[in-house]
């Protein structure tokens, strides 16, 4: 449990630095409300982005973004609706993705824009 930690702190962490340089403005990271939780809240162009960050280091059990459940998106919606009521300014709003891949010393990403299930 502790090792899958400190994989996903270390996702966030290079989420956060991946998000910056393509010029997102990080507004949160791990925005909680009750049991429900956004990995990061950013914008972009007047638009806000929820971004489920899913880190993984291995693709033997498939990719990082094939472990977004349907369930896990319900609770993502859930918690951004909470947050729209708490900052009701933002008028567009997106679901995204970024999947973390580390092998070895190797880094890949894959952002997906505008996710729904």
């Amino acid at each position: 449990m502790v090792q899958s930690v400190n994989i996903g702190r270390s996702g966030e962490n290079l989420a956060v630095e991946y998000l910056k340089n393509i010029g997102f403005q990080i507004l949160y990271r791990n925005w909680r409300y009750r049991h429900w939780e956004i990995d990061i809240i950013a914008s972009k162009n007047d638009k806000l982005h929820f971004v489920e960050v899913k880190t993984r280091t291995s693709s033997c059990f498939g990719h990082p973004e094939q472990n977004i459940t349907p369930r896990k998106m319900q609770y993502l919606m859930n918690a951004a609706a909470e947050f729209l009521y708490q900052f009701p300014q933002w008028k567009k709003i997106q679901f995204d993705a970024l999947s973390i891949l580390l092998e070895g010393k190797s880094v890949s990403y894959f952002y997906i824009e505008d996710i729904y299930l």
